[in-house]
């Protein structure tokens, strides 16, 4: 490896900075945009779950305790206990002892009290990320191995190569779990709140349409009429059913 890499941002990372103060947020997602980041903002724990819902991939959380719906170490808790393995830096401006044990209990990779020098909050980014590189568990899609072939489509998990209509599709992690889960559960209703809890790991999740958003991608790749779907089935009040034949039971 080039050693003159190694200090890169790892595959330009999406970092989720989550602060209610609007000018230490902005100089935050500033700074890592400077490095090379992407960033992306929510000034709530519920903006925060929308985030995680809706964004492409997260790949690290500064969070900070203390926000307008909620403190960091439940919403750290919960991510852990979902199964969400995102590296999350707190930033707070308890810096007691106690404060800093009882973060890293709730599931935090590290923890930085405000105010903090920048180099050093940006060497602790590089560091969790490069971690999650190392130590990241593989995703449902990641390690099946096998292939789900549907209509004109044909989807390799173990490659995350995807064809339809004989053109090749780029899906990202978060459409293949869902076509993952969708393929482990064919010609069954799924709920929305179900689907935000099994491929998003996400449970009480804010009440969002991302779920339809992604349906509708979905669709867009792989439906011969998207306006007509015969695969990803909707249903009034319920959610939405995978049907491999495209053919809808009477």
């Amino acid at each position: 490896m080039n050693l003159s890499n190694e200090s890169a941002p790892e595959t330009r990372a999406t970092v989720l900075v989550v602060e209610d103060e609007a000018h230490l947020a902005a100089g935050l997602k500033l700074n890592l945009e400077l490095e090379g980041y992407r960033a992306v903002h929510a000034r709530t724990i519920r903006e925060a779950a929308s985030q995680l819902v809706e964004a492409p991939a997260i790949d690290l959380i500064l969070l900070d305790v203390m926000l307008p719906d909620g403190d960091g170490y439940s919403f750290c808790q919960q991510l852990r206990d979902s199964g969400h393995y995102i590296p999350v830096i707190m930033l707070t401006a308890r810096s007691a002892a106690e404060e800093r044990v009882r973060g890293l209990d709730s599931g935090a990779d590290d923890y930085l009290a405000k105010p903090f020098a920048l180099p050093e909050l940006l060497a602790r980014v590089r560091s969790a990320l490069r971690r999650r590189h190392w130590q990241k568990p593989a995703t449902a899609a990641e390690s099946a191995l096998g292939t789900l072939s549907f209509g004109n489509a044909r989807i390799d998990f173990d490659t995350h190569e995807a064809i339809a209509f004989n053109k090749p599709v780029r899906l990202t992690q978060l459409e293949l779990d869902l076509l993952f889960y969708f393929a482990q559960n064919p010609r069954r209703v799924l709920t929305r709140e179900e689907l935000l809890e099994k491929v998003w790991k996400l449970h009480n999740a804010p009440n969002t349409r991302s779920v339809d958003n992604f349906i509708v991608r979905l669709r867009k790749y792989f439906e011969p009429h998207p306006d007509k779907p015969v695969h990803f089935l909707s249903h009034r009040g319920s959610g939405y059913k995978f049907v491999p034949d495209g053919k809808a039971a009477p």
